[in-house]
This record gives structure tokens, sequence and C-alpha cells, in this order.
């Protein structure tokens, strides 16, 4: 089984959005790093844990994506519903173990880590609203 088009496309959307969303972040840190050096960090820590966050979060997004092409092709609806609810657990099991490992590593900043996990479902809502706001 290949990967369909439809989950190349909406992984890639979610990459380069996920990609801007990190250097929005970053910046954000570097510029409140620079109104307030003594509250709000900024080294490698932050960039590392914003971009292995963004991974995390593109990642999850994909296998989502595939599990959903493959539920697609089964008839069963029960066996259908469990392999996503199953698929869901190990994503969600996934993001948690990034949010421990962002909080709890003193080589993350942990908010910088948790913050691009948020990214891919702000895109999907943001693309939707200007989707109707263009009457699609």
């Amino acid at each position: 089984m290949g990967i369909q088009d439809a989950v190349k496309k909406e992984t890639a959307f979610v990459a380069v959005g996920c990609g801007i969303g990190t250097l929005f972040i970053i910046s954000c840190f570097f510029l409140l790093h620079r109104f307030f050096p003594e509250r709000v960090p900024f080294d490698f820590k932050v960039v590392l844990a914003a971009i292995v966050g963004s991974l995390v979060a593109i990642g999850n997004f994909f296998w989502m994506g595939l599990t959903v092409q493959k539920v697609s092709g089964i008839e069963d609806e029960a066996r259908a519903r469990n392999t996503m609810l199953l698929s869901y657990r190990y994503r969600l099991m996934a993001q948690m173990l990034w949010v421990v490992l962002a909080l709890v590593l003193p080589v993350f900043n942990g908010l910088s880590g948790v913050l691009p996990l948020f990214l891919p479902s702000m895109l999907i809502k943001i693309r939707g609203i200007l989707s109707a706001m263009k009457g699609r």
C-alpha cells in the first residue's frame, strides 16, 4: 500500500506551516529575550526543542493520515473504529512522551518544545476559516 496523494499533500501543508510556526516561536523567544533577558531564555535549548517539537507534530499528523488511509479500506466498521482508536492512543502517548521529555530533560526548553504541538490544529482551523471566507 502506497501513500495516497492526499496524505502527502496535507502533510506537506502541515510541514511548511509548522516550519513557519516554529520560526515564529523561535523569533518570539528571541525578541522576548532582548527585552527580558533575565526572565526569558534564548539559547540552543529553545531552538532544539522547537525543532524537535515541530518534527513530533508533523510525524503525528503524518501517522494520523496513514491511519485514515488504512481505515478507509476496512469494510468492517468495528474493526475500522478499533484501528483508529488504537492509532489515536499511540499517537497521544507519543506526544505525551515528548512533552515529558521536553519538560524534564535539561537539553530542551519545555515551552518552546510543547508549543509546536498545537501548530497542526491551528493551521487546519485557520485554513478552514479562510476557505469559508472565500466561499468555498
